[in-house]
């Protein structure tokens, strides 16, 4: 919001005599961050007159349009030889023509930034000066073209008084719960309360009578009112005051209309968005609605949108839209140079839907700025007689008498407030009057109520709802320099949980492992299980839907690691990172089976909760799960002089998940399965000794790295964090270290290709008993030597006691145990 001290002293005369410096303090104690003081002081700006152009000579022999002028610089019988009547000056701008009055820096005249003017030749011409645009002389950003004044303009006058440029401009950036001070009614509130000042309240106007003014219809409960006038005589050529157009310039707006200038200054000024309509273009009643399936609307920055069915509000005429409520109008109804008789709309919108059709179209209004953050619920009628005083004055409009006023406007409840509260909340111990006042200050109606107040917010006040809030105020006003530091004795610290340091514990393991972690937002959408091709009976499918998404592609809370892991691959892979190991570690949401979730109980923020309350509460959440997720591509070893590369396979994925299990001293189980997006055939399932499913590790299936744009052969695994961290060193006993030496012993089984080599192993190892150190496989061969349809597998076995040195007789009977275990069990054949 950028406004200028001179108005805001309008409206707080106690402001008069105040440097920006001492404004700028006041806003920053009010809580008010003042992104930048903009300055033109007479030091700032100087030397600019009101010109009149007298001739343009066209210059065509250069690559762009140049134009050279003649302008008329001081008013008649006022020449002298050193300031004569007529300047040439070279101009680029195409914006205006002969006749207008426009602003001419001369030389010598200084303009912001100090940019100081001189005579100069260029384009084969000499420059006595310059015409300046908007932005050169500081009040506003438009270069598009010069300024170009009214008609009645004094020729040769001091531009920078007609204009009022000696003057400070503060740009301020409210938080979103603050929406009243995007307006210099609200912000010279602020100021007036925080001198304990007279305020002239610019809304305390009369409002127009209600009565059967233009028909409108409200469908949607998100339109809490509409006021609505109709003005008929208008005059479209009449121009805006210069007056006005300095302030609009200033508040970095660009004067368009009348009409249109007349709704944004009282935007401005009172916080009100309006919108002006062509009478003539409405074909019946205004109605508001939600958005139909299919429709779609062209709105006034010629842009053709696709409207959300059941979400988007729309303003109509029966016939055709005119408007995205709220953010933006459209074509069908928009002013234009033949509008003689309009109607003036100042409505009050649910500041969710506004918030959500401002995000899904990406369009970033000051009247959606206002609408989503929430404006004065009561303001529309005041707003509409503002803008009709205007446009009658300006533009020779008569305003019907009746104003049409559908809906009613939902008023703030009063409040119970304990002063006491108030004290123990900030630490400073105000009295009943200091409390009274600064909640006064701010627009709240205050009764006493006992050892209580009854305090009722104001209506541009939305973000008052509880004792906080009211206490926060009173600190505001009364001064955050005035509540003591005070250190809290902090309780000693228990350090991080048994399950926290077991998740940091496989965090660091992994990442030792060469893996670089990538945390990634916590959402996405249908798209994104889709593109993984996760069934629609999968668990990972009951997702979590946001009420309020940031983005139209993370409407839900995620249920699983990889869409993100995947984008952050694709993205390093796209960036020539060709060789990639990502991991992270995060919770995933699911809804519960069955019924759905109870409502959160309301909670009073002031009181402790009861166990009943935290158990409710605890039901009417989404299920959690901490989850562990890895992604790879490229090679896991690149060639050397010494040794062959090796590209990234399915095994890496389970060894990433291997040595998480082996960080926490868990045992898993792991056997071949088919989920997505993994490729059927190689993809591995991982399990708890006692069955419990935990995830799955491998490659990704080929038709999910096309569609994702992941490179070849990319593998992932991701496992339950939770349910494994629970079983960590679980029946876990650190092992005797033997000083005797270990001896080994070689097989190879021929088993059916089908037989997962996991089930081979698990018969090994039980069957060689409480000698068996480990067991390795080394060896996996197919082909006709071991039968169709058949594999080999070469085991490495240790053998070692605690006790004595084994002899060969001893691993010999142990290696014939295991040969017959694995023969009796599993068919298998020595080969």
């Amino acid at each position: 919001m950028r406004a200028q001290l001179s108005w805001l002293t309008e409206l707080v005369p106690a402001l008069a005599g105040k440097s920006g410096e001492q404004v700028a303090d006041l806003f920053v104690s009010a809580g008010i961050e003042v992104d930048q003081i903009i300055t033109a002081g007479p030091d700032d700006v100087d030397g600019l007159s009101v010109g009149e152009v007298v001739d343009i000579e066209e210059l065509t022999e250069f690559k762009k349009p140049i134009r050279f002028c003649h302008l008329r610089v001081r008013a008649e019988g006022t020449a002298t030889a050193d300031e004569p009547e007529i300047r040439d000056i070279v101009c680029g701008a195409q914006n205006f023509s002969v006749g207008d009055r426009v602003v001419v820096a001369l030389p010598g005249a200084v303009l912001p930034g100090d940019f100081r003017i001189a005579a100069r030749k260029t384009y084969g011409k000499t420059s006595d000066g310059m015409i300046c645009s908007s932005r050169e002389l500081g009040i506003g950003d438009d270069h598009d073209g010069i300024l170009v004044l009214p008609a009645d303009a004094p020729i040769g006058a001091n531009a920078v008084d007609y204009l009022g440029l000696h003057d400070v401009i503060f740009v301020t950036e409210p938080t979103p719960d603050r929406g009243y001070q995007l307006s210099v009614r609200g912000l010279a509130r602020e100021l007036a309360a925080k001198l304990d000042a007279p305020f002239t309240d610019p809304a305390d106007v009369p409002a127009p009578p209600a009565g059967q003014g233009f028909p409108v219809t409200i469908e949607d409960d998100a339109c809490g009112s509409f006021a609505a006038r109709v003005l008929r005589g208008f005059d479209p050529s009449a121009p805006s005051p210069m007056w006005m157009r300095t302030r609009l310039l200033a508040s970095g707006m660009r004067p368009i209309s009348l009409a249109v200038d007349v709704t944004n200054y009282v935007m401005l000024l009172i916080g009100q968005p309006m919108h002006a309509y062509d009478l003539d273009r409405l074909a019946g009643q205004i109605v508001v609605r939600r958005a139909a399936e299919g429709e779609s609307i062209v709105t006034i920055d010629d842009v053709k949108r696709e409207l959300l069915a059941g979400e988007d509000l729309l303003i109509t005429d029966g016939e055709h839209l005119h408007g995205i409520a709220g953010v933006m109008g459209a074509e069908a109804g928009e002013i234009n140079a033949g509008t003689t008789d309009i109607l003036l709309e100042a409505a009050y919108f649910d500041p969710v839907t506004i918030s959500r059709s401002v995000r899904r179209h990406h369009l970033l209004s000051e009247a959606g700025r206002r609408f989503e953050r929430g404006v004065d619920p009561v303001t529309g009628p005041v707003a509409i007689a503002l803008a009709s005083d205007l446009l009658s004055k300006y533009g020779g409009a008569q305003p019907e008498q009746h104003i049409t006023l559908a809906g009613q406007p939902g008023l703030p409840a009063p409040q119970q407030i304990d002063p006491a509260r108030i004290n123990k909340l900030v630490g400073v111990d105000y009295d009943l009057q200091t409390v009274t006042r600064t909640l006064s200050l701010v627009g709240c109606t205050v009764e006493q109520a006992g050892e209580l107040l009854r305090v009722t917010p104001p209506t541009w006040r939305p973000d008052l709802l509880e004792m906080p809030d009211f206490a926060e105020e009173v600190a505001r006003i009364d001064g955050y320099d005035n509540v003591p530091v005070i250190l809290p004795a902090a309780k000693p610290g228990t350090g991080l949980t048994a399950e926290q340091r077991a998740r940091r514990q496989v965090s660091r393991a992994v990442a030792y492992s060469g893996f670089v972690e990538t945390p990634s937002m916590s959402f996405h959408d249908e798209a994104a299980l889709d593109a993984l091709r996760i069934p629609a009976d999968d668990v990972r499918r009951r997702l979590v839907q946001m009420a309020n998404p940031i983005a139209a592609d993370q409407t839900a809370l995620r249920s699983t690691l990889l869409p993100g892991l995947f984008a952050a691959l694709v993205r390093n892979h796209g960036r020539g990172f060709e060789d990639v190991a990502l991991y992270e570690t995060g919770t995933v949401f699911r809804e519960p089976d069955g019924a759905p979730r109870p409502p959160a109980p309301p909670l009073d923020v002031a009181v402790v909760p009861t166990e009943q309350q935290f158990a409710d509460l605890a039901a009417s959440m989404p299920i959690e799960r901490a989850h562990l997720a890895v992604a790879i591509a490229g090679k896991s070893q690149r060639a050397t002089w010494s040794q062959p590369s090796r590209d990234v396979g399915w095994q890496d994925a389970v060894g990433a998940v291997q040595t998480a299990a082996d960080a926490l001293g868990a045992q898993i189980v792991l056997a071949q399965a088919d989920v997505a997006p993994w490729h059927p055939g190689r993809c591995a399932s991982v399990s708890l000794t006692d069955g419990t499913l935990i995830g799955y590790a491998g490659e990704i299936h080929p038709a999910v790295c096309e569609a994702l744009d992941l490179p070849r052969r990319t593998c992932a695994a991701e496992i339950d964090l939770g349910a494994l961290i629970a079983r960590r060193f679980e029946g876990h006993t650190a092992p005797q270290v033997s000083t005797f030496p270990p001896a080994t012993q070689d097989i190879a089984l021929v088993v059916d290709a089908a037989l997962p080599a996991a089930d081979v192993q698990a018969v090994i190892e039980n069957a060689a008993g409480p000698l068996l150190e480990s067991v390795r496989l080394f060896d996996v061969f197919t082909g006709d030597q071991v039968g169709e349809g058949k594999k080999s597998l070469a085991y490495a076995l240790t053998f070692r006691a605690v006790d004595r040195t084994l002899d060969s007789e001893e691993t010999t009977d142990l290696r014939a145990a295991v040969i017959t275990a694995a023969t009796d069990r599993l068919g298998a054949v020595l080969r």
